[in-house]
Parts: structure tokens; sequence; C-alpha cells
């Protein structure tokens, strides 16, 4: 059904594959699992631990029957998992479905592990140790005669020891069920005890700024440290020049002395080096690399956003571009057309012109007549009308008649 509702399908025969059918058929047998009404016993046949002694008796039905009852734990889980506030938040599963993180029993378990380990393995171990002391009960009571093992705080004491890998052999099971429910017992004290190294190797664990402190500090001693070794290497080659080269007398004794106290200076020198390169490498954790990713992460998500702005920028640009071509290819087709208007004009106002010009002129009517001009004598007039004589000759004469 759950299935059903998560994907959204009408019919809960699209969700039923033979993997869900089986897992349904099992959960059916153990829930099935119950004991029968009514008094009925089984003849229970085992042999005695340390005397190999055969013992039989008469045990009742129900005791088959009860101990795989415990198999119904597994409901624990469901209800954990339904009546989570992961599971039932709609934003974290959304979130869990975009980063394709599965809400299961798994899941919650591990978050309950990483909030409050210490309490999960203890609920855990003494659930565990309650359950399995009580099952030794029910399976060695019949082939018992000491009390020992058939006895709860015997059996709880069974338990613990085989829980905690230790056994000292006081108390051991005689039936093949009592067998059995130990050395399950066995395995899973085994996962406990390594949850529980890791848990407290967890808390053990320095913090990301206490790791910043302690690295801090181990660099500043070594750097101290580096220092005084590079000066003692510079003193004791002084010292062995002044020895050899400065003294009139060399003393070979101290010269000596002074290359032995160089060697192990640069030895020194060396040695506080590898130290300093272990210590860069240590401080390059998980952690730092993980942040080292984050940012990488969000400085490549900012080069996608700017090379998409880029992009955009690029398209505008062509498409300017474009429309510049286009307009440069139409301008040929623009100017001739231009051109040939304005001559075309320009034509049309010379011929005016030359038609204005080669019309002739009409007077215009005189509204008033005019004066009527003096009489000018006649002497004036030939006088302004005859051509002057080029030269005087003496056979003419200049008067008049």
């Amino acid at each position: 059904m759950l299935f059903v509702i998560d994907n959204g399908a009408d019919d809960w025969r699209i969700a039923m594959t033979m993997e869900r059918v089986l897992l349904i058929a099992l959960e059916l047998l153990v829930s099935a699992v119950h004991p029968v009404p009514g008094d009925f016993k089984f003849v229970w046949r085992a042999r005695l631990a340390f005397t190999y002694i055969p013992s039989q008796a008469e045990a009742d039905l129900d005791m088959v029957l009860s101990v795989p009852m415990f198999l119904r734990l597994y409901l624990i889980a469901r209800v954990m998992l339904l009546h989570s506030k992961l599971f039932t938040d709609a934003s974290s599963r959304s979130i869990g479905a975009l980063n394709k993180v599965h809400f299961n029993t798994r899941f919650v378990m591990k978050t309950l592990m990483t909030i409050c380990p210490g309490t999960v393995l203890l609920v855990f171990s003494i659930s565990l140790w309650i359950i399995a002391a009580w099952t030794v009960r029910v399976c060695e009571r019949y082939h018992d005669a000491q009390d020992v093992t058939s006895n709860f705080l015997g059996a709880m004491w069974l338990i613990s020891i085989t829980f905690l890998s230790i056994g000292y052999g006081d108390m051991v099971p005689h039936t093949y069920c009592g067998k059995g429910v130990c050395l399950l017992t066995g395995i899973m004290g085994a996962g406990c005890t390594a949850l529980v190294v890791a848990v407290v190797a967890r808390k053990l664990e320095l913090t990301k700024a206490e790791k910043h402190v302690h690295n801090f500090m181990m660099d500043t001693q070594l750097t101290k440290r580096i220092k005084n070794a590079a000066a003692n290497v510079l003193r004791e080659t002084w010292l062995i020049y002044k020895h050899t080269k400065l003294m009139k007398k060399i003393d070979h004794s101290r010269v000596r002395k002074h290359q032995r106290k160089f060697l192990q200076a640069i030895h020194q020198l060396r040695s506080v080096k590898m130290e300093q390169r272990k210590l860069s490498d240590q401080a390059n954790t998980l952690v730092d690399l993980s942040k080292m990713q984050s940012v990488m992460y969000e400085l490549m998500s900012e080069l996608n956003d700017r090379s998409e702005d880029l992009e955009r920028q690029m398209l505008s640009l062509e498409r300017r571009v474009e429309q510049l071509t286009a307009g440069f290819s139409a301008l040929p087709a623009h100017l001739s057309a231009t051109l040939s208007a304005q001559h075309a004009a320009l034509v049309h106002l010379l011929q005016e012109r030359d038609a204005k010009a080669l019309s002739p002129v009409t007077p215009a009517p005189l509204l008033t007549p005019a004066p009527a001009p003096a009489p000018v004598p006649t002497t004036t007039v030939q006088a302004a009308t005859s051509k002057p004589p080029a030269e005087d000759s003496p056979n003419t004469s200049t008067s008049s008649c």
C-alpha cells in the first residue's frame, strides 16, 4: 500500500511482484505463529553437558511456538519508520527524492545512530540481553536438574558472559535450542562491541576547530625546532672553519668533535622537516577535502552562470551584427534610389529655368500716361548722331551750312 501511495498507482495489483508476494507470505507466516489453545505435550530428548547422559522430558508445545514469536520484533522497526519525522515530513521526503535517497528502515536507523549512538546501543543491548536470557531459560528448564541455566538470573549470567565473549565455562546449555541462542548472542555481542568501539572513537576524535588549533600549535613548535637546528648547523660550520682556517695550530680532536655535531645537526634538521611534512599531510583531512569540494562546486556554478550570461550577450551581439549586415547590404540600393531621385529633381529644375529664359518678356500695362518729352534742337541731335571726323584737313571746312 505504501508503494501504491508513493507512486500514485490506481490498482494495487500493479505493485505486486514475486518478491513482494514472498515477503507478504513470510510476514503472514511469522504473524500466524502463536501458542495453540489446549494442553499439548511432546517428548524432548537431549544430551547433558559434561556427562553426555541422554535426557528425556515431556515439554509443552507452547514453548516451541512461543519462542518464534520474537520474530515479530521487526514490527518495531516499521513503527519507527512510519512515526519518524523524516518519513512524515513532506519537505524531507522531497529533498530525499531529489537526492535519490530512499526513506526506509535502514536510513532511519543510520540517522538514529548518528544523532544518539549511545542510547541506541544501550537499548539494543539491554533488550537483546533480556530476550536471550528468557529464551535460554525456556529452552533449558526441562533438562536442567541442578537449576543452573533454568533460573532466570543464571540465564542472564550465561548470556552476559557469552555476549562479552568471555565464556568462563561454569555454565553451558544442554539443548540445541539453548546452544543456538548462545551462538546468536555471541555474534550479536561481537557486532555490538565493534559498534561501541566505533562510537567511542568518534567521540574521542577531535573536531574541526580542535584539529586546526592542534595543527597550528604543532606547526609552531616544529618551526622553532627547524630554526634551532638550522642555527646549530651554521654554528658548527663556523666553528669548523675557525679551527681549520683561522687557527695557526689545528686541533684535530676538536675539529672532529665539531664535524660530528655538524652531522648531528643536519640529521636533526632533516628529521624535523620530515615531521613538518607529515603534519601538513595529516592536516588535509576528509573534512577539508569536502569543504574544498563544496567551494569548487560553488565556483563551478558561478562560472556556469557567467558563461550563460556571456552566451546571452554573444547572442544579442550576433543579432545586432546581423541587423547591421542587413542594413549595409540594403545601403547601396537605398543610395542609388536617393541619387536617382535627386538627379531627376535637378534635371527638372534645369529644364524649368531654361524654359523661363527662352520665353519673351511682355511689358506691363501703364495705368497713367507718361508726360511728353521736351523738344530737342535739331543741331544738337545731328551733332549727337553724326560721327566725328577722323582728322582735320586744310581743304575742308569745319563750319556747317
